[in-house]
């Protein structure tokens, strides 16, 4: 009898050594906040997306198009989260940012920076070969204190317009993850604008001998939710290929994937919807 206590304990005290060392990291395309949106602006959904970061317990979170009043926004409602990185018009407060949110109780904040997707990465407010918008990466470097290991997390937003933007900023991210985080692990978020058969995803997870991995593809419980990430403000995914991914270089199990396409009275906290995978770093 005693044996059999011993064995549930003991698996009992594994099993939550287990959910400790689980991150759930989601991509998150905010959409700026745009007057002109109407019934979809930025005020009348900043609690939806809150919501639906907290109720799915997210704890690292890449956001793109994220203007300074909206990650104020959401560090008022997050609570003991901190965030790395600056609009793509200074570095600093102006224009669209891809910040990276994080968990300051699980999370410390070692190193970080933002540079530009162009031909003068370290050049504010540059655009990019074709592109239609300056185009940034935000990177930070952490440190969990509960696992007591070292990783990094880049995030992006690639040009919705220029093919060549897209090539070669896929490119540039690609090397600024090798040469960065080098042997330690990294996860990668993004709005890319492109589907998985498209030039820049393939570069990015096909490239040899540096490749990433797409979560979803490896998951060990299915994909749930829709395939299509954008809405458009639709009532429903505007088709069925993604554009918006959480891919890493090695050393991660992924337990779970999903698309969350919640809706409040036929709206939805952005034009995107979020994208969760829930990761196993040890």
């Amino acid at each position: 009898m005693n044996r059999i206590i011993f064995f549930i304990v003991f698996v009992f005290i594994i099993s939550l050594q287990t959910a400790d060392a689980q991150v759930r990291v989601m991509t998150f395309n905010l959409r700026l906040d745009l007057a002109s949106d109407g019934e979809n602006a930025w005020p009348h959904r900043k609690d939806k997306a809150c919501s639906q970061i907290r109720y799915e317990g997210a704890q690292l979170i890449g956001v793109q198009e994220a203007l300074h009043n909206q990650v104020t926004d959401l560090m008022k409602c997050l609570d003991q989260f901190s965030y790395i990185g600056g609009g793509r018009d200074d570095g600093k407060d102006k224009g669209e940012a891809c910040a990276i949110l994080f968990d300051s109780t699980r999370f410390k904040l070692l190193a970080g920076a933002t540079f530009w997707l162009s031909e003068t990465p370290h050049l504010p407010g540059k655009k990019g070969w074709d592109a239609a918008y300056p185009r940034v990466v935000t990177w930070a470097k952490f440190y969990d204190k509960k696992e007591h290991l070292i990783f990094y997390h880049f995030n992006t937003h690639l040009d919705n317009m220029g093919q060549v933007a897209r090539r070669e900023g896929a490119k540039m991210l690609l090397h600024a993850v090798d040469s960065i985080a080098g042997k330690s692990k990294a996860i990668v978020t993004g709005d890319f604008n492109a589907s998985p058969e498209s030039e820049p995803i393939q570069i990015l997870t096909t490239h040899k001998p540096f490749h990433l991995t797409n979560s979803k593809f490896v998951s060990i419980l299915p994909h749930y939710g829709p395939d299509g990430t954008f809405n458009d403000f639709g009532n429903h995914e505007v088709d069925d290929k993604p554009i918006d991914y959480i891919f890493f270089n090695h050393g991660v199990k992924v337990l779970r994937h999903a698309t969350l396409s919640e809706s409040w009275m036929g709206r939805f906290s952005s034009d995107h919807f979020p994208v969760l995978a829930e990761l196993e770093l040890k």
